[in-house]
């Protein structure tokens, strides 16, 4: 297709009442990522970048947000709720500027796939002045019927309005459309609201075009492109099929899933080939795994880079700022927090490393804590390549461990160490003989009394 310009406006005024929520319907998320960015992602990958955002039910949320999804859209308040053409004519100062194509869009459809919406440019490329999207089901009912004639689209019929025969029909309307800028306007402002709820229905559009002499035509997607949610019970069905549409995504590339159906990815979730994943995992926002890297069980990770051959969990738990370097391993209980673990470095059991460095090869022993807060500010503990910290050690940071530096078990370590140098950062034991029988037999009496 040659270049064409587009602007894709995504409807996103509803209020989502079904959801139950304080929260605007499609800002609920996603693979971790709001329904309606979803959409203007799929808009952008289909050559849509310029986004109109139409909104009503909170508005300043919706601006806000959209400074995160989609920082050069503009956004447009439909004041009042008056059908789906009003809506899409609340965006006009941005239909004025003569687009070739424009992509109507709801902003409650995340799993739209930008081939569809690709797909619907290419026909009117090729000519057509309306493009409806529609989808095939066993189960038509409640949906609007796509009625064709000559691989030409006549009309969108609502299910209240078909005949017996056109009921039959599983040819239905996902209600997205493409539309020539040529004729959008036109189109649009010829719509009545003639009709017993006395709104302007986009769907109109289709006959007022055909009886124009402009050709309308309509392009098969799947049901799930035009699955739009409504309640938690949908919106839990569009993750399960957004889910099993990565999980695949992901196997294909070349990575290992002992148990793909108990793995969980964010939308940005980054995996190169031969990495392992075993069972019940969940990946947040912002994690890149690198190739030949192997996470164990019941992880849990956000925020994080995982270096090439580094070793996760299992019942890790890295958060934001965590950064692994090649052949680190973080082990069984452990929780990483804003800190390099460099090459060869190993955490592996019952640890808290936070706001640190722990240098190339260095060995932290079971039960080790960076003490990085004092309840008021964050501060930072450096360690050193090659050191060992010795199990149910303390950091009190700010400080550092030298590299090579031996920190003895137990130890509450308040000074910073030297290169080298072996640190004891705890009482001196004493050895009282005998005292452990006086002791119980004192307790045993004591009990009796």
């Amino acid at each position: 297709m040659t270049a064409r310009s587009c602007l894709s406006i995504i409807l996103a005024a509803g209020e989502g009442t079904r959801m139950k929520s304080a929260l605007p319907k499609v800002l609920h998320k996603i693979a971790g990522l709001p329904m309606v960015a979803h959409v203007a992602k799929a808009a952008t990958e289909a050559g849509g970048g310029d986004l109109a955002l139409v909104i009503g039910y909170g508005a300043e949320q919706m601006r806000e947000s959209a400074t995160t999804f989609a920082p050069g859209a503009e956004t447009f308040v439909q004041g009042e709720r008056l059908g789906t053409a009003h809506a899409v004519l609340s965006a006009r100062p941005a239909l004025t500027r003569g687009y070739d194509d424009i992509l109507v869009m709801f902003g409650d459809t995340p799993l739209i796939d930008p081939e569809a919406l690709l797909q619907a440019r290419e026909r009117l490329a090729e000519g057509a002045a309306v493009v409806v999207l529609g989808f095939r089901t066993d189960k038509p009912t409640g949906y609007g019927r796509l009625i064709e004639r000559s691989g030409a689209l006549q009309a969108i019929r609502e299910e209240k309005d078909c005949t017996d025969e056109e009921r039959k029909i599983t040819f239905c309307n996902s209600g997205l459309m493409a539309i020539s800028g040529r004729h959008a306007l036109a189109l649009l402002d010829a719509v009545r609201n003639d009709n017993a709820k006395g709104e302007y229905y986009l769907t109109d559009i289709v006959e007022i075009g055909r009886e124009a002499g402009l050709q309308i035509v309509a392009t098969e997607a799947s049901f799930e492109n035009a699955l739009g949610i409504n309640n938690r019970a949908e919106l839990a069905q569009a993750e399960t099929i957004w889910q099993d549409r990565k999980r695949r995504e992901v196997m294909l590339s070349g990575v290992t899933m002992l148990a793909p159906e108990t793995v969980f990815f964010s939308h940005d979730t980054l995996i190169e080939p031969d990495v392992l994943i075993e069972p019940n995992v969940y990946f947040g926002t912002g994690v890149t795994v690198a190739s030949g890297a192997i996470i164990h069980a019941f992880s849990h990770i956000e925020g994080a880079s995982i270096g090439p051959r580094a070793e996760i969990g299992p019942f890790a738990r890295l958060r934001p700022g965590t950064d692994l370097r090649e052949k680190a391993k973080v082990g069984n209980f452990c929780e990483i927090k804003k800190a390099t673990v460099e090459v060869g470095a190993k955490v592996n059991h019952l640890t808290y490393i936070g706001d640190a460095r722990v240098g190339a090869g260095a060995n932290i022993g079971a039960g080790t804590i960076t003490c990085n807060y004092d309840g008021y500010s964050k501060f930072f503990t450096d360690i050193g390549a090659g050191a060992f910290i010795g199990s149910n050690s303390s950091l009190v940071a700010p400080i550092s461990i030298g590299e090579r530096a031996y920190v003895a078990s137990g130890s509450v370590v308040t000074e910073s160490v030297p290169d080298d140098a072996l640190a004891f950062g705890r009482a001196r034991q004493k050895i009282l003989p005998d005292k452990a029988r006086e002791l119980r037999e004192r307790r045993a009496s004591a009990a009796k009394k």
